[in-house]
């Protein structure tokens, strides 16, 4: 395969191998991305500033030059909210893509809890617990019959057979 199909068919190292990009790789390439693009918001914020700086000082002096920044000054714009569209997009995946990565670790953990629980149970029969329980259960009434039985007084002299 020459380099250039490689190129766009998405040969890339991250993609390559492993079915694509892990989560971690594609939130820093989204941010990145975001990154990116709030610098040229900036840039182009600055830009506008001075287009319009521009046409106030050419004003009616030079009015060929004021319209002219005024229209760079409007491209600027047009430019500023594609990018603003872009960024709400970017965010709204990256946000996605963060709670998907989020309820994936959380269903992996349950899914360990779920496998450690059975093997804890693994060696408990229900009928044994039940057993065990009645034991516990008999044992202390036992142990209650026992106590009752010291704690009475004795009756020296009160009750004697005849």
């Amino acid at each position: 395969m020459s380099k250039i199909s490689k190129f766009f068919k998405g040969g890339g190292s991250a993609a390559r191998g492993r079915g694509g990009p892990s989560p971690q790789e594609a939130l820093a390439r989204l941010r990145e991305t975001e990154e990116m693009l709030s610098k040229k918001q900036a840039y182009l914020e600055t830009r506008i500033e001075r287009e319009l700086a521009a046409a106030r000082q050419y004003g009616t002096k030079n009015k060929r030059a004021a319209l002219q920044a005024l229209k760079r000054k409007k491209r600027y714009e047009k430019q500023l909210s594609q990018i603003d569209g872009t960024l709400s997009t970017i965010e709204f995946q990256r946000e996605a893509l963060e709670n998907s990565h989020t309820n994936t670790e959380v269903l992996k953990n349950m899914g360990y809890a779920a496998q450690a629980m059975k093997k804890v149970h693994e060696n408990m029969d229900l009928n044994k617990i039940d057993d065990l329980m009645q034991e516990i259960t008999e044992q202390q009434d036992v142990a209650q019959e026992i106590s009752d039985a010291i704690s009475n007084r004795a009756a020296f002299g009160d009750e004697f057979d005849e």
